[in-house]
């Protein structure tokens, strides 16, 4: 709702006041970060010079001053870069609450605080708890949490501003947070490389996962387009705001792809916040599996069942099942029970090691530890007891412990022999098993049980310096993968989000991800996003069908752009560059989403010497989104203005296949034509 001509001008005075109160803060912010790092570095230089007269004691405090004072700096230098990122467009959105006594407060929101030279507060971080009320409420009665408790009252004006190089092109009302001018007119803007932030127009029920403080683990089932991602790295942002001693160090993301790495890398700097480690499972995987030259991706191991290519889907079914999980630790407890040093040697002339002893450390001293660690602390033990303490004959010990032992570190020969036992419930053939097991590329599924024996027999890679994991599109790891990530981050918090209508993994589906509430300690809360800001009406129409689904809520306005069916297509190169010509004169970024990398291979030679076009890979770093072909299976989080989802007749999406479909429709914003 549009706001009167005398409110409109009080907002432009307020605008040119808190436009050169920003200004002057930079200003002088500017030179007081700059002395500020002089200073640190004369600081550094002072105590370098002097460290030889310190003894320990004051050496340990010279450095946890030096700590603090290079912390207070890059504080400084994080604020003066947040400020820099507002100027032009200080605020975005205000309220007016009346508190219970009351008190009138006029709260402008900002991607961060400024202060007037009496420490008011002239702008709100939007992170703040007051900020809550602007997205939880309609206009009314209302409460918010602090660290104080909780206030209530109630909440009178909502508005929202559009604002460029200190010009206020526009001022809104609202009384509801959906369906608003500023909403939808961020809906229709044209889709961009890189995705954004979206503190102007978070909704409610994503306020909801973004402010939760009260769980430990938050596991967020949202359908298509319903802003998980976006969530996902504001909740991030929230949490770096709210809770003391985190930082971006502190933080790590699992994503599906690299490609999908790059595509969300502006978000949290664009909220001043530095981007925390990101990574995806095959990574890790290659970062622990030392014992092969490279891992399968996550993908890759996809492509091989779309493509067919899977010569035995059953096996790769039952790699995949949480039946294995049951069949590796009974295998492995065995193997544990059964491990034993099979007689006493002689270290040296004088050391005589007896079996019986250490067997006793083995099964009883050292049995809360891995296998191979126990052997490793034993030759610490032996060390200890025969040179003093001195630890130079660790490396002995530790191989002759292993030289009369009855099993040995060898996890290919411990993973084969598993294949081949009882416990495995497929009966396999040797020459099957050193097939997958000789290959230099470790296969994805292989390299998860690889992966589950190795850090059971020896530890895992315990990361304690990361307190919040994300893990995006979680219907996509299976249980095993959930049991070897609890044993990574033992002290951090997960927020989970996915669909599980968008799970690619042929081999592994939950019935609902409320399942892994189980699996995680701590409280643990199950939350759904329900509408979709994405896709048109009519796109959603469509993609509902592909999967049978009624519930899904769709807030962009009609387009009354039907979906375009095209079959039976005699000359496909010529329809397909009259499409993409179509689409491109009216949007920005235009996707062809082939089912497989081999189809959209054929489809960038048909097309490349016609229209600029980029074919997208597992190997792609950064990307342009204005005209490319990519797998189905590689567009997961991403979105585009127009898509042509392809796929020709020898290659039709299966009945099975679905959900494959449905990714490739859903990530449309505006207009999607099918070639089927």
């Amino acid at each position: 709702m549009a706001i009167t001509e005398i409110e409109l001008k009080k907002e432009k005075k307020i605008l040119k006041k808190v436009a050169e109160l920003l200004d002057t803060t930079l200003e002088e912010f500017g030179a007081s970060v700059y002395e500020g790092e002089e200073n640190l570095v004369e600081f550094k230089r002072m105590m370098w010079e002097n460290a030889s007269s310190f003894d320990d004691a004051e050496n340990s405090q010279v450095m946890m001053a030096t700590d603090r004072e290079e912390e207070k700096f890059l504080e400084k230098q994080r604020y003066f870069r947040r400020l820099q990122k507002i100027q032009g467009k200080p605020y975005f959105a205000s309220i007016v609450f009346k508190d219970q006594d009351g008190s009138i407060f006029n709260i402008y929101m900002s991607l961060t605080y400024l202060k007037d030279d009496h420490e008011n507060n002239i702008l709100y971080d939007w992170r703040s708890p007051i900020c809550s009320l602007f997205y939880d409420y309609e206009t009314g009665p209302c409460s918010y949490t602090a660290p104080g408790g909780v206030y209530e009252g109630v909440l009178k004006r909502k508005r929202q501003y559009k604002i460029e190089n200190n010009e206020l092109l526009g001022v809104f009302d609202n009384s509801l947070n959906i369906n608003d001018e500023v909403l939808q007119t961020v809906l229709a803007s044209e889709s961009s490389d890189k995705m954004k932030n979206v503190v102007n127009t978070i909704q409610q029920e994503q306020n909801k996962v973004i402010r939760n403080l009260e769980d430990d683990n938050i596991i967020v089932q949202g359908i298509a387009g319903s802003g998980k991602t976006t969530v996902a790295l504001h909740r991030i942002a929230f949490l770096l705001y709210r809770l003391k001693n985190l930082n971006s160090n502190n933080i790590l993301i699992f994503s599906p792809n690299p490609i999908f790495t790059e595509y969300i890398s502006d978000v949290l700097p664009s909220l001043g916040e530095a981007n925390p480690f990101q990574t995806t499972f095959s990574d890790y995987l290659e970062t622990f599996i030392t014992e092969y030259d490279r891992v399968e991706s996550f993908p890759d191991f996809i492509a091989r069942y779309y493509s067919y290519q899977e010569m035995f889907p059953e096996l790769v079914e039952y790699k995949q099942s949480d039946k294995i999980i049951d069949d590796l630790d009974a295998y492995l407890s065995d193997y544990v029970s059964k491990a034993s040093f099979t007689s006493s040697f002689q270290e040296g002339e004088k050391h005589m090691i007896l079996e019986d002893e250490i067997n006793t450390y083995l099964h009883e001293k050292y049995d809360r530890l891995p296998l191979f660690e126990r052997v490793d602390e034993i030759a610490k033990k032996l060390c200890s007891f025969y040179y003093k303490g001195s630890m130079k004959k660790v490396k002995t010990f530790g191989k002759l412990l292993y030289e009369h032992s009855n099993f040995k570190k060898d996890y290919k020969k411990i993973m084969t022999d598993f294949f081949l036992s009882e416990y495995c419930r497929i009966h396999l053939d040797e020459k099957v098993v050193k097939g997958f097991m000789s290959r230099e590329e470790l296969a994805y599924e292989d390299a998860l049980i690889f992966a589950y024996i190795k850090g059971t027999l020896e530890g895992f890679l315990y990361e304690a310096n990361i307190q919040q994991v994300v893990i995006d599109e979680a219907q996509d790891y299976n249980r095993l993968q959930y049991i070897i990530i609890q044993h990574i981050f033992q002290k951090a918090d997960f927020t989970l989000l996915g669909d599980i209508h968008q799970n690619i993994n042929p081999y592994y589906q939950y019935h609902s991800l409320e399942d892994l509430k189980s699996l995680f300690r701590g409280n643990t809360s199950y939350l759904e996003l329900l509408k979709t800001y994405r896709s048109s009406p009519e796109i959603i129409e469509y993609t509902n069908k592909i999967l049978n689904l009624h519930h899904v809520n769709a807030i962009r306005h009609e387009t009354n752009k039907p979906v375009c069916i095209r079959k039976g297509v005699e000359d496909l190169a010529h329809s397909l560059l009259e499409d993409i010509e179509t689409l491109q004169k009216k949007y920005k970024s235009v996707a062809v989403i082939t089912k497989d990398l081999k189809e959209a291979t054929h489809l960038y030679e048909l097309l490349k010497d016609h229209v600029h076009i980029s074919l997208i890979d597992m190997h792609t770093k950064g990307f342009y989104k204005e005209c490319i072909i990519i797998p189905a299976y590689l567009s997961k989080g991403l979105e585009f203005d127009s898509v042509i989802v392809y796929n020709n007749r020898d290659n039709s999406y299966r009945k099975n296949e679905r959900n494959l479909l449905y990714v490739a429709c859903t990530r449309c914003q505006q207009e999607l034509y099918i070639y089927n």
